[in-house]
């Protein structure tokens, strides 16, 4: 299936990055879609997934064998579209966009899954390094995808991420073009927020990922790099899609790529203590 990208949501709506978590899912209910890259600036964001209860065990396994990509913020009882994140939060409608996958095959990308949800479902939300790119921005660290107006490029890697159970797939990565002056920072921040994915996995040539080509990404979209920035990589909250794809459970709900779920948290919560 084929769906035109959605613009980023701080294009939509200039002041979306002053909204409060609750303003965005508010909006999002309603039927606002496009990535969230800056919005509600200082909340974190989320990857979304759920799965059959008796694939629950298997995907908790997988998390917890590739942390990573699949940093666990959070884990609901089957059948709760509730989360200790976001006091109130409807997981079924309050993200702008969803993938709904049957038998490892992405069926439909609604704004709002109540018509599919079930009451077995097991909805796991993890990180999202859409959460650390304040830190990078307060460092100085240029974020291209955010000055362009495009969703992050995101990419399958040549890597297979440890399997658990029925699971398996590869890493998913998402990049960033760092100046290299500005490396560092990058490095160091990052590092400093290891449950919204931490520091890269890999600076420099794509290639070494299994990366033929940073102009086509799997999801998202590409970004133009300055001469001298070096394609910085980090993993990916998608790593759970890859390895729906690759190892194909009869069914599962995720969030389309770039498309998150905003808590209540604050960032600097997970920030590691020493900082500073």
């Amino acid at each position: 299936m084929h769906r035109t990208e959605d613009r980023p949501v701080i294009l939509a709506d200039p002041h979306a990055r002053a909204w409060s978590p609750e303003t965005a899912r508010l909006r999002f209910r309603e039927g606002l879609a496009g990535p969230t890259a800056g919005v509600a600036a200082g909340h974190t964001q989320a990857n979304l997934i759920a799965v059959p209860a008796d694939w629950a065990y298997d995907m908790l396994l997988f998390c917890q064998r590739n942390p990573k990509p699949c940093p666990v913020l959070d884990v609901t009882d089957a059948g709760s579209w509730t989360t200790v994140l976001a006091d109130g939060a409807d997981l079924r409608t309050d993200l702008p966009r969803y993938r709904v996958w049957r038998d490892g095959e992405l069926v439909e990308e609604p704004t709002d899954v109540r018509a599919y949800w079930r009451d077995d479902l097991v909805a796991f939300l993890l990180g999202c390094s859409f959460t650390f790119e304040w830190a990078l921005s307060t460092a100085g660290v240029p974020i291209r995808h955010v000055e362009q107006g495009r969703n992050v490029p995101m990419y399958v890697t040549g890597r297979q991420c440890r399997p658990a159970g029925r699971l398996r797939g590869p890493m998913v990565v998402s990049m960033r073009p760092v100046p290299p002056e500005h490396l560092g920072a990058a490095i160091r921040e990052s590092s400093l927020l290891p449950a919204v994915h931490g520091g890269p996995v890999h600076c420099g040539d794509p290639a070494a990922l299994g990366i033929e080509d940073l102009g086509r990404p799997d999801f998202g979209e590409p970004v133009a790099a300055a001469p001298d920035d070096i394609p910085v990589f980090w993993a990916c909250g998608v790593t759970p899609q890859a390895a729906v794809m690759a190892s194909r459970p009869p069914f599962a709900l995720t969030h389309a790529p770039g498309q998150m779920f905003l808590t209540d948290a604050r960032d600097e919560q997970y920030r590691v203590a020493g900082a500073g």
